[in-house]
């Protein structure tokens, strides 16, 4: 062999040694989105979060936040000043200016708005919210001046990968969701929902759909809930993250996607004694590697006042012990892998 030759053989094998020895992230980067249950910093609490600051729910797991490319909420309430209050309810929330900067601040970039408290205050409280959003980088998905606009897609493009995000709700009052005309929340019908998803499936290659749905403090997941979640997943989603129950519901691995039920309250401004528990899903996304991360939180007023603290050690090996159980009759079951609870899918 000539010194030529085996001088080019080296070569490669030097070339081939070095990208080898490369860490995974040059070749494939992770999306890590992480997805939290109900904001809503108003009502008869807002003196205590005023005097505090509104920072200071967030500040227990701000730092959890800090990885995430996208962080997403449902938030529970209008922020605005102004507004015509919607008497026919018997709950209705407004948070004030300072919330939509704390949101912010805590590390969100998006929320979503279909749910049955972004009309509280009518129309004008919701346009309010969506410019105070927008003055503060905050994108929404669920709801708009029109129901084009509140079925509209965010799309992102994160590390060479499109990511699209859609919001519904399915909870009254209907007067709440949107027309052709009527600002409003977007709808959860099966045919507007499947549309927009093979939409978005066209133009993303992940697909994250937050659905508003189920009974408020019922851990039982409805039939409805599962039929809606199984069509959005035959229709092109990924994952399927559910509100409204305040507390946890169950998590089901369906045809390759993952859905998280209802993942309870986030920072909640109530004392209830059944929301004691939610957890925070680090969803993390590399090409053919999907896996869901979930750390449980203890949202108890009564433990933590207005500030989830993250569960470790026994007590949070209880909430996983817990979301186990909800999830028994969908076959889900979450694995303990070096100190982290772990779904792939």
């Amino acid at each position: 062999m000539q010194k030529s030759q085996m001088k080019s053989i080296i070569t490669n094998i030097l070339i081939a040694v070095t990208l080898l020895s490369q860490p995974l992230s040059l070749h494939a980067e992770e999306i890590v989105i992480n997805a939290v249950g109900d904001i809503m910093l108003a009502g008869k609490w807002a003196p205590i979060l005023r005097q505090k600051g509104y920072d200071h729910p967030f500040n227990g797991v701000k730092n959890e936040l800090a990885p995430g490319d996208i962080n997403i909420a449902n938030l529970e309430s209008p922020i605005a000043e102004g507004g015509e209050e919607y008497s026919e309810k018997k709950f209705r929330f407004r948070a004030e200016l300072q919330a939509a900067k704390a949101i912010r601040d805590a590390g969100f970039n998006l929320v979503t708005l279909a749910n049955n408290h972004s009309m509280d205050f009518g129309s004008e409280a919701l346009a309010e919210t969506l410019q105070h959003l927008s003055d503060n980088g905050i994108a929404w998905i669920g709801a708009g001046k029109n129901l084009s606009e509140a079925r509209k897609i965010a799309l992102y493009t994160i590390k060479g990968k499109r990511i699209a995000f859609l919001g519904y709700s399915l909870t009254q009052p209907v007067k709440f969701f949107a027309g052709q005309n009527r600002p409003g929340t977007a709808p959860g019908y099966e045919n507007m929902v499947t549309a927009d998803i093979a939409n978005a499936r066209s133009q993303a290659d992940y697909v994250i759909v937050s659905f508003h749905w189920g009974k408020e403090a019922i851990n039982t997941v409805q039939p409805y809930q599962r039929t809606a979640a199984h069509k959005a997943i035959e229709a092109g989603a990924d994952v399927i993250i559910g509100h409204h129950p305040h507390i946890l519901q169950g998590i089901e691995r369906y045809k390759n996607s993952i859905i998280f039920y209802s993942l309870g309250n986030f920072t909640f401004a109530s004392k209830s004694k059944t929301a004691d528990v939610s957890a925070i899903i680090r969803l993390k996304l590399n090409d053919g590697h999907r896996e869901a991360e979930i750390l449980p939180l203890d949202v108890l007023h009564r433990r933590v006042g207005f500030q989830p603290q993250l569960m470790t050690g026994d007590k949070g090996a209880d909430v996983i012990e817990k979301l186990n159980t909800l999830s028994k009759p969908f076959k889900t079951e979450i694995q303990s892998k070096d100190g982290k609870y772990l779904l792939t899918f």
